[in-house]
């Protein structure tokens, strides 16, 4: 009978994680569509070519070498291993319970591990889009997946220590599925790569006015959010780790309803500061609060009640409006608004984790967010900065007038368009 149950929860909790990181696997869609209908037609190609590239350049390199550097042990998926069925049981016979951890395929675990690292990576795409190089960032894309996300990720989810000085563990940093982990840090390496890169031709007044660059297609930019948004139930969903017992069960339930309650508080608070500030209901800043809804969350979905839930996703989509304004101020082109929705309500979602979890401290959750940007940002820049003197990172002048469509896909996504009926 043990047997059976012990098999039971195994697969189950195997199949959860599958489905759930087929379900993140899923946001790449969202961003691609999220991305493609924010940019302007004449670089709609290149952007979905850029997403579809870096996810595979993500999985090969996590395989290679990011999985090993973010939780040890040797390349080529060597660490890979499922659980010794025969020792497993025995020690769950000889404690007389089946709900002492997770169980699952090692092999589940890598594939649910990779479409994280995608996702930081996804982030970096639409706030350099319309004037870098697409192999530029392709190049970016293999040290971000390889290296610099494996390590921040071996400091916190891996338990290893900060250079060997200091345990972001040991301090209580507490991020549930990834609010610094992996949208902050996809933030900080976006926004390196937008302050070597400069601001769109154009974007910017000889004055410093702000000038608005409309995005394409609003029809697929909200269809992408609601992929991301449905994707994000595996996202944090599976980020519990287990389904095959009644307290997992339950843990995962309320999850996934806290993930998408605090999903709709983003998308209202948005939505109603947009109209105070601008007298209008602003789409791009409904479908951005909505996102912002779910990075606010990702920290700590386990915690809150519903309704706790639904005011930290409110207090995110007020802070994406206001970061999004502030950064244009300051001359920050981000098309997308990558920075502001993962960044800095990356940094609040970290920061609420302690209003409704008493094992967290804003002093550890200061300390991880830190640690992971500054991290991040600095090898960042140093690797943009590479970049840009081995083969340069900014498309020229032209190109960008033309739209890299054409220079660096050689295709068009609207070809239609621009022929004379």
């Amino acid at each position: 009978m043990q047997d059976q149950i012990f098999h039971l929860q195994y697969a189950m909790d195997t199949f959860y994680f599958l489905v759930c990181g087929a379900l993140v696997m899923w946001m790449a869609a969202g961003f691609a569509m999220l991305e493609a209908g924010l940019v302007r037609s004449k670089n709609t190609t290149e952007i979905l070519t850029k997403n579809v590239a870096l996810f595979a350049i993500s999985c090969i390199m996590y395989m290679i070498c990011g999985y090993s550097i973010m939780y040890g042990g040797d390349i080529f998926l060597s660490t890979i291993a499922d659980v010794d069925v025969e020792s497993t049981l025995a020690d769950y016979a000889a404690r007389g319970d089946f709900e002492g951890g997770s169980i699952y395929s090692g092999a589940s675990d890598f594939f649910f591990q990779v479409v994280f690292v995608a996702t930081a990576m996804s982030i970096v795409s639409g706030a350099v889009a319309e004037r870098m190089k697409l192999w530029a960032f392709l190049a970016f894309a293999v040290v971000m997946t390889g290296f610099i996300y494996p390590m921040e990720g071996n400091w916190t989810w891996g338990g290893g220590s900060v250079f060997g000085m200091f345990s972001l563990g040991d301090l209580g940093f507490l991020d549930f599925a990834g609010s610094g982990i992996v949208h902050m840090a996809g933030a900080a390496a976006a926004l390196a790569g937008v302050i070597i890169l400069g601001a769109r031709k154009g974007k910017y007044g000889p004055n410093g006015e702000v000038r608005a660059i409309p995005g394409a297609n609003l029809p697929l930019a909200t269809l992408g959010t609601l992929i991301l948004w449905m994707g994000w139930f595996g996202f944090n969903g599976g980020s519990v780790l287990k389904l095959g017992d009644i307290a997992s069960a339950n843990a995962v339930a309320m999850v996934f309803l806290n993930t998408n309650t605090a999903a709709a508080g983003g998308a209202i608070g948005a939505l109603i500061l947009a109209r105070i500030l601008f007298g209008k209901a602003d789409l791009t800043m409904l479908l951005n609060g909505a996102l912002a809804g779910l990075v606010a969350i990702t920290a700590g979905p386990d915690s809150p009640t519903a309704l706790g839930a639904t005011l930290i996703g409110l207090v995110g989509g007020l802070i994406v409006v206001v970061s999004i304004l502030t950064l244009d101020k300051l001359k920050i082109d981000d098309p997308v608004g990558a920075i502001s929705v993962h960044g800095v309500v990356g940094l609040w979602g970290l920061l609420a984790v302690p209003l409704t979890n008493g094992d967290a401290t804003f002093g550890a959750q200061i300390a991880g967010a830190i640690t992971i940007f500054v991290w991040v940002f600095v090898t960042s820049l140093i690797v943009w900065s590479i970049i840009k003197a081995v083969i340069g990172v900014r498309v020229t002048e032209e190109e960008e007038y033309e739209g890299v469509d054409l220079s660096e896909c050689g295709m068009e996504a609207y070809p239609e368009f621009n022929k004379a009926k």
